[in-house]
């Protein structure tokens, strides 16, 4: 069962990765920020759980600390793109060839 969350956690991450990368509205980076930290919170309780042993708790203790730092942290960005939306009237990135003069 652990390398399944393990293969799922990288999934996640790769996920989050891929939308990061190509997508230009600022939301969905975000959001893509938020299932990249996802996947790495499920890769570290997999590799907190043993086999019948009782699990680390040290690990659990990060991934909700972790988890009240990642809401903290997109509610600010969040409100870091409404301002950028109020000032430029845009929330979303330019193309790279420079077809957007804004």
């Amino acid at each position: 069962m652990i390398p399944l969350y393990l293969i799922g956690g990288a999934a996640l991450f790769a996920l989050g990765l891929y939308a990061l990368v190509v997508r230009r509205h600022l939301v969905l980076k975000v959001l893509a920020l938020n299932v990249m930290g996802s996947g790495v919170f499920m890769v570290l309780l997999a590799l907190a759980a043993r086999g019948g042993a009782q699990p680390d708790a040290v690990p659990h203790a990060l991934v909700l600390t972790g988890i009240v730092v990642a809401v903290s942290a997109t509610a600010f960005a969040l409100a870091l793109i409404l301002r950028v939306k109020a000032v430029t009237g845009r929330a979303y990135l330019p193309e790279r060839n420079g077809d957007d003069p804004a």
